[in-house]
């Protein structure tokens, strides 16, 4: 078969379902086929761009037959960029294809009652463009200007962006200033062949609730030429920043942050308030990407948490405590653990600052940290998770099941790590409901709140 088929063949595909990543699925010769820009109930011509054992990879050379759910572009770089790979996908079809991501990962892995759990529907966005508060962009010269954007996909040609369809538009505003500011400055950009200049990479993140802008240079060096003409330049034509760090990280890696953040001018933090809870955030501190929808999360997992008068809360890889002290009010005393120091000293700053005197954090792994405040007596009656995509630790369902809380609670934004969990929970836990929030319109990607519920 590998020898019938070469890169650049063209042939008609019917598209069946989007995959995970939001690309179509379709099968040529009994050979599933992924299709960027393909979807569903399409006709399409494919032309492959990879062959592998088991299956193509391919893009959309022609539409034949048009989705009735097929749309305008969001953006003009749709296709040329990541980050609105659904951006031609009517807004109500992503929701109706992240809803069905959850069910394709529950048919995968197969927790026990799988097939009887309560999906709901996918929670959206009234608006769904222009709601990411934080960009990380790169920074090239482009035909002899400073230019901030993104690579194409799996490439390191950057495409320039003075807009996006998922960007806060303060935040673009901010960092078009910047660029013009470098240039003018003539400070020297990074040349990733050569491996020289300085700015690599411009991190800016404002706040939806005070309008404060964090500004970040992660540089290649930590020599910064100019850098009080630059801060003079920030304060007078981008008075909205309060925050100006920099980020050392030398070399050619694959990483975008570097070990090493000074602050430059202002203030260490900006502030973001959700649900009435204020959060300090430093440059590196980690807080989802969109605050509307992160306050409909955050109410999600209160209700299915059902906190009780007295409850003993861990808030398990808990960051800067912003699940956690978003439940505060209602718990008895909230626990939370992260590996990160700076994580935990930033949860305990936040407690500190809205008046909550019922928390306490402590750096360590979830999976060593639990079993030790259960052995000291601190039983808890409930316990929330908001692992990274890679899901739960090895360690910590064991631990979690041993501690066996009344309810528990898992926030995911992976539906794959998510079903794959389940399998273990599901031998000791009921799984209520799955509640999505569609935290990133445009995209493949969901977020779900599991309601879980100690079996009797």
């Amino acid at each position: 078969m590998d020898q019938e088929v070469k890169i650049g063949d063209r042939f008609p595909l019917t598209i069946r379902r989007l995959d995970i990543n939001g690309a179509g699925i379709g099968y040529y010769r009994r050979k599933i086929t992924f299709v960027t820009g393909a979807l569903p109930d399409e006709v399409v011509v494919a032309e492959v761009t990879a062959i592998h054992d088991r299956y193509l990879e391919a893009k959309t050379h022609r539409i034949r037959k048009s989705s009735p759910d097929r749309v305008p572009p969001v953006d003009p770089n749709y296709g040329i960029v990541g980050g609105v790979e659904l951006g031609a996908l009517s807004y109500p079809a992503q929701l109706r294809f992240k809803t069905d991501v959850i069910r394709q990962s529950l048919a995968k892995y197969k927790p026990a009652g799988w097939q009887n759990y309560d999906v709901r529907a996918t929670i959206g966005m009234e608006n769904p463009l222009h709601y990411r508060n934080k960009a990380q962009f790169p920074v090239r010269m482009l035909d002899g200007h400073v230019r901030a954007g993104m690579y194409k996909p799996g490439t390191h040609e950057l495409v320039s962006l003075k807009t996006f369809a998922t960007q806060r538009k303060l935040t673009m505003h901010v960092i078009n200033g910047l660029c013009k500011i470098i240039e003018r400055l003539n400070i020297p950009v990074y040349d990733e062949k050569a491996n020289s200049g300085i700015i690599k990479t411009l991190v800016v993140r404002e706040s939806a609730a005070t309008g404060q802008v964090q500004v970040t240079f992660i540089t290649n060096s930590a020599k910064l030429p100019k850098k009080a003409e630059l801060l003079e330049a920030i304060a007078t034509e981008l008075p909205a920043v309060i925050s100006v760090s920099q980020n050392v990280n030398k070399g050619r890696t694959s990483q975008v942050w570097g070990a090493e953040t000074t602050l430059l001018a202002g203030s260490a933090y900006i502030t973001e308030v959700i649900n009435g809870v204020s959060y300090n955030l430093s440059p590196q501190a980690f807080l989802q990407l969109n605050p509307e929808q992160t306050a409909v999360l955050y109410a999600q997992a209160l209700e299915a948490l059902n906190l009780r008068k007295g409850d003993k809360l861990v808030d398990a890889y808990c960051g800067v405590g912003t699940l956690g002290l978003a439940l505060a009010k209602k718990a008895g005393s909230v626990r939370g653990m992260d590996t990160i120091p700076a994580a935990i000293e930033d949860a305990k700053e936040n407690a500190a600052q809205n008046g909550f005197t019922n928390t306490e954090y402590t750096v360590g792994k979830a999976e060593l940290v639990l079993p030790k405040w259960v052995s000291e007596g601190y039983k808890p009656d409930a316990v929330i998770v908001d692992p990274p995509r890679t899901g739960l630790e090895g360690d910590f369902i064991p631990a979690l099941l041993k501690a066996r809380p009344k309810r528990f609670v898992y926030v995911s934004c992976n539906p794959s790590t998510l079903a794959r969990d389940l399998v273990r929970l599901s031998k000791v836990y009921n799984v209520d409901y799955i509640q999505s929030v569609d935290m990133f319109p445009e995209t493949a990607r969901v977020e779900a709140v599991v309601k879980l519920s100690l079996r009797k």
